[in-house]
């Protein structure tokens, strides 16, 4: 039996970004960064568009320069060269008085959450307010607002050495979002979470993107979330982004090896026990052929019940990796055929049932 993950929740997610997108709503244009003392660019001649109301994955390895980045998005780290432009603001050109000004639209979910230990869940939430001079009742308001969208109403007088992983991060997002941000940006925003954990933050950003219609720009290392959050992804490596697209395309069929290992390491690989038996020429009358059909989101469907009408005798699936994203299937199944099957007559039997076929060899005694 296969199994397959059915596309759901991902289906409103797309019609959320279908009304909510349109115009592009950050441009980063030939950015680059040298800290004082290197050698190379830590991000070099980076140029992206990222469309209002989508969420947009940034990923890459340790040091890739997916921190850096970000950073420069909200000038945090301001960049060697190059400029970026956020909602027709070129943010370089912003005095520092502006600079602070300008930030309050843009919030940011860090790894580390970054919580006062002396201050309660509320009064963390409140902080940004206050300090921006936001009166007492408009302030209470805000907060109790933000409060049931993160889902920490009772624990609003606990104290972060009270809170899990999770509900610090829910903190961190509740005092991201308090000046009503049109942008938010999250710097590994779940790595430090278990995966139970980090699926429920990644559900809350999925519902704060589909209510609130905020662009959400995140960088990661991992794939899952990357796979279930987001609408379009870049991969950056050496400081330079090396492919992007929409996900289930990068996904499905990633061009570069680095893009491979990271969002899916086993697209190229066999299973031990196969590729040990595998030959290009048949060793005996019992030696079977082993086929990849390859789904990479251009039409084809996994239907094992057409497999089984075109494709007489013995059948063994010896592995499947398909899953739904963004409503496309991708991924692959690896089968052995009838021991009577022949390399030059495989593609007519298997025609249109995958959207890239790879014959693969012989495999004996398996």
């Amino acid at each position: 039996m296969v199994s397959l993950t059915i596309p759901g929740e991902r289906d409103v997610l797309d019609r959320s970004l279908t009304h909510a997108a349109g115009n592009d709503h950050v441009i980063i244009e030939a950015l680059s960064k040298r800290y004082p003392g290197q050698a190379v660019d830590a991000l070099h001649n980076i140029t992206l568009a990222i469309r209002r109301g989508e969420i947009f994955g940034i990923i890459g390895r340790s040091g890739a320069g997916k921190s850096t980045l970000i950073r420069c998005l909200n000038r945090l780290e301001n960049p060697t060269s190059g400029r970026v432009v956020i909602d027709g603001t070129d943010i370089s050109a912003l005095s520092r008085k502006q600079l602070v000004a300008w930030r309050r639209n843009t919030g940011m979910i860090f790894q580390h959450f970054n919580l006062l230990s002396a201050k309660t869940v509320r009064e963390n939430i409140e902080l940004p307010l206050k300090v921006a001079g936001v009166p007492a009742a408009e302030r209470a308001r805000k907060v109790d607002e933000l409060l049931a969208l993160v889902g920490l109403v009772e624990r609003q007088h606990a104290w972060p050495s009270q809170l899990s992983g999770g509900q610090k991060q829910r903190v961190g997002i509740a005092r991201a979002l308090v000046h009503d941000p049109d942008l938010l940006l999250c710097d590994e925003a779940t790595s430090a979470l278990d995966p139970e954990t980090t699926r429920a933050i990644l559900a809350l950003l999925k519902k704060i993107n589909q209510q609130r219609h905020i662009t959400i720009v995140l960088i990661t290392h991992e794939m899952d979330v990357v796979h279930d959050l987001c609408h379009q992804v870049a991969v950056i490596d050496k400081g330079e982004i090396i492919e992007r697209g929409p996900v289930w395309q990068v996904y499905s069929d990633p061009r570069q090896e680095t893009t491979r290992q990271l969002l899916n390491p086993h697209f190229q690989t066999l299973p031990p026990e196969i590729e040990s038996r595998l030959s290009a020429e048949r060793k005996n009358s019992a030696s079977r052929l082993a086929v990849r059909l390859r789904y990479t989101g251009q039409g084809a469907r996994p239907d094992i019940g057409a497999l089984a009408a075109r494709v007489s005798g013995e059948i063994t699936l010896v592995y499947s990796a398909v899953e739904w994203v963004e409503s496309k299937p991708t991924g692959q199944l690896l089968l052995l055929l009838d021991a009577r099957y022949e390399a030059n007559i495989v593609p007519h039997e298997l025609a249109n049932l995958a959207d890239r076929l790879e014959v693969l060899g012989y495999v004996t005694g398996y």
